[in-house]
């Protein structure tokens, strides 16, 4: 991508139709931007080493813990903090921008059909 390329969401999420599937779309220092489709519901996991940040591009989205949950809109955000269990949940398509670490896997401590393979670029 040249570097004066500003990066489209919408373009990028047009690229594929995998749910629970993030993609890499930038890099700051060693942490990645992902996008990501989000319907139904994940899995319980648990990042042990990082925090994970949630931001609602469209749709709307449920972050559940053992103790509560949080409800996310578009334009709104939310940071699990790491080593809490969480699952996330999608009525209906909702899609993100995901916060994290390279090369963290997007079902933590939690491997199962779900679990894509980290630092897929589009």
């Amino acid at each position: 991508m040249p570097r004066n390329a500003p990066i489209n969401f919408a373009q990028k999420l047009a690229t594929f139709s995998e749910h629970w599937s993030p993609r890499v779309v930038a890099e700051l220092n060693e942490n990645q931007f992902k996008v990501v489709k989000f319907l139904g519901e994940f899995v319980w996991h648990t990042h042990h080493e990082t925090d994970e940040a949630f931001i609602v591009l469209s749709g709307e989205m449920e972050i559940a813990f053992r103790d509560g949950s949080v409800t996310l809109s578009a334009g709104e955000m939310y940071v699990v903090p790491r080593g809490e269990e969480h699952i996330t949940r999608a009525p209906t398509e909702c899609h993100a921008l995901v916060i994290e670490p390279r090369g963290v896997v997007n079902t933590g401590d939690s491997e199962g059909p779900l679990t894509s393979q980290a630092d897929v670029w589009v």
